[in-house]
């Protein structure tokens, strides 16, 4: 009864459950259960009843529910003492006990509870700014996210976080004004480019033994920070900036054909995912040898020049733009543009084979529309004016051959064979001709 009529003064605000006995036993609080007891017999079996007493008093209410009202500075001081109290149980009860897993779910309401006093009617904004990161406020609750400044876990029921709308840098509300590192999206639009030198180790000597990010002290003994290395640059990182993830190098792509993953840092890691999509590889330039032992590649070039060859087709054909067949490709834009560029999920679709498999499926579908299905586009056909013989020809043939001055196609057994120039080409050049010796 007496502690019933003890946690009803509580709530009211009168008084203070959480006050303890002093060491040498003198009972200076208000508190009448202190003065009951003897310092003599204030045992560690007393304590953790005193324990118990202050949980069930901190978790009397519901602490998912706003704050009502204005809370005075000793309420929240009361659930700290709680906070802790709660802490130290967890530490002294057996690991993995069910007793344990209870008070764990109420340090967690607890804290929220903490939390809801402190900023009662104060919300985060939705949206922050801050070293050209956009900042967008998450509502998830999902305590799998981890902080990308403290290299800590994130509690969602309890911390406020924002993820980066560009480059998915996520951090606590906390560690906002503790960012130091630059949205990586910034870098993808002022420098669309890769590091095309394998692993470029440049020392640690070179970064004067620290982190090249942070600048924390790092070295290869662990002390008093591990050093590790990013593949991708060849720079050295101390453990909370470099946490072991792994990503396909595109140097070692381009001069190895090699997509084993290799360990990256944090950066390096929003930056080639940023960069996965983007065509700016033009094999022929950088690595020309690799179509000479890449068979695939080869595959992949014929079909990009045959695909140009219907462009004009389908643009000039009503029936294809109704049907928007060229937007099967719009994942892959730069496909209708040249057929020289790659990004690099290009080559990786190339190595596993996706996308000679879907690149000859909108092949066939191309040519069908062209050929079979529109009128319009069959009327647009060549005949070979060399041989003046077999069916209707088409640039994008594989027995073929094109004219590169008046783009006219012929056989390519006819085109060879003749040793006269192009009949379309001396027949436009007759009739540029005439009106001058007129």
């Amino acid at each position: 009864m007496e502690y019933d009529e003890r946690l009803a003064r509580f709530r009211q605000g009168h008084v203070n459950p959480f006050d303890r006995e002093e060491e040498d036993g003198t009972t200076e609080g208000k508190d009448p259960l202190k003065n009951e007891m003897r310092p003599e017999v204030y045992s560690s079996e007393t304590k953790t009843q005193t324990s118990d007493r202050t949980m069930d008093l901190g978790l009397a209410e519901d602490h998912f529910s706003r704050p009502v009202g204005s809370f005075v500075a000793s309420d929240i001081e009361q659930l700290k003492q709680a906070i802790e109290e709660c802490k130290r149980l967890i530490l002294e009860l057996p690991e993995h006990s069910e007793k344990q897993k209870d008070n764990v779910v109420k340090l967690i309401h607890l804290r929220l509870k903490l939390q809801e006093l402190k900023d009662p009617e104060e919300d985060e904004p939705n949206l922050r700014v801050l070293l050209e990161h956009r900042f967008s406020k998450e509502k998830s609750k999902s305590v799998k996210q981890t902080c990308d400044k403290c290299s800590t876990i994130i509690w969602g029921l309890i911390q406020t976080w924002y993820t980066c709308t560009g480059c998915y840098y996520r951090c606590h509300s906390k560690c906002m004004n503790l960012i130091t590192k630059p949205c990586v999206k910034t870098k993808v639009s002022h420098q669309s480019e890769y590091e095309l030198n394998i692993c470029p180790e440049i020392g640690l000597d070179k970064q004067d033994y620290r982190c090249v990010e942070c600048r924390a002290p790092v070295s290869l003994r662990g002390v008093p920070s591990e050093a590790r290395q990013c593949d991708y640059t060849g720079q050295y990182y101390c453990s909370s900036c470099h946490w072991n993830d792994t990503a396909i190098i595109p140097a070692r792509v381009i001069h190895n054909w090699e997509f084993e993953p290799r360990k990256v840092c944090r950066s390096s890691m929003r930056y080639l995912a940023l960069m996965m999509s983007r065509p700016v590889l033009k094999l022929k330039e950088i690595n020309p040898l690799l179509f000479n032992f890449v068979e695939e590649l080869v595959e992949i070039r014929k079909l990009r020049q045959d695909i140009l060859l219907m462009k004009p087709y389908f643009i000039t054909c009503k029936e294809a733009m109704e049907a928007r067949l060229l937007l099967q490709l719009q994942d892959r834009q730069h496909f209708v543009e040249n057929d020289d560029m790659y990004s690099l999920q290009d080559l990786i679709d190339i190595s596993s084979g996706r996308l000679s498999c879907s690149l000859t499926e909108i092949h066939t579908t191309f040519a069908k529309h062209i050929k079979l299905d529109c009128e319009r586009c069959q009327a647009k056909g060549f005949v070979c004016e060399l041989c003046k013989e077999g069916d209707i020809l088409f640039p994008f043939d594989s027995h073929t051959s094109v004219c590169q001055d008046c783009s006219a196609v012929f056989h390519r057994d006819c085109y060879y064979d003749n040793s006269t120039t192009c009949p379309r080409c001396a027949r436009m050049t007759e009739r540029k001709q005439e009106p001058l010796e007129a």
